[in-house]
């Protein structure tokens, strides 16, 4: 039986449709395809996120790691240790218990797309009067119009005010 030229075309254009909808579904899935965003914008709400992030330590506020930490969140603690989202949580409620202060210093934000680079310190005092800083590494990914952070190693760092003469 032969085609005419009109069913060859309603087929190649079924099929370049059905090509289409699954790569429209996969670009959905993994998180979009070249989402538009405004970076400085962008830039804002993660700089006050890991300022928020910095401030729970001693404060106890866990709602900013509920809200900044993706579900599926891994990070390594200066001891090598690997947490997940809620021990982060469980573990922010305690911080005042043994931190008086923890501040942010500077963070710097470099963008790959969806993701972005953190990297940053912050300066803590313990209740028992010890200082020193943090310095860490967050991975973002912006997920469904959303940045969360998905990865982080932490390291603790003597605070250069009070690191001993040489």
């Amino acid at each position: 039986m032969k085609h005419s030229r009109l069913s060859v075309w309603i087929k190649a254009i079924g099929a370049k449709s059905e090509i289409l909808a699954v790569v429209s579904l996969l670009c959905w899935v993994l998180g979009g395809c070249n989402q538009r965003y405004d970076q400085k914008e962008a830039e804002r709400y993660i700089t006050e996120s890991e300022k928020q992030w910095a401030e729970s330590v001693a404060n106890g506020d866990s709602s900013v790691i509920q809200r900044i930490l993706a579900d599926d969140f891994v990070g390594v603690d200066p001891k090598g240790r690997l947490y997940d989202k809620a021990k982060m949580i469980a573990e922010t409620t305690d911080g005042p218990k043994y931190f008086g202060s923890n501040h942010l210093n500077e963070v710097k934000i470099r963008f790959y797309g969806n993701m972005v680079i953190a990297q940053g310190n912050e300066s803590w005092e313990r209740k028992s009067g010890e200082r020193g800083r943090f310095v860490w590494t967050d991975t973002w990914l912006r997920r469904n119009g959303h940045w969360q952070i998905v990865a982080a190693e932490d390291l603790i760092a003597p605070d250069p005010a009070v690191a001993p003469a040489q």
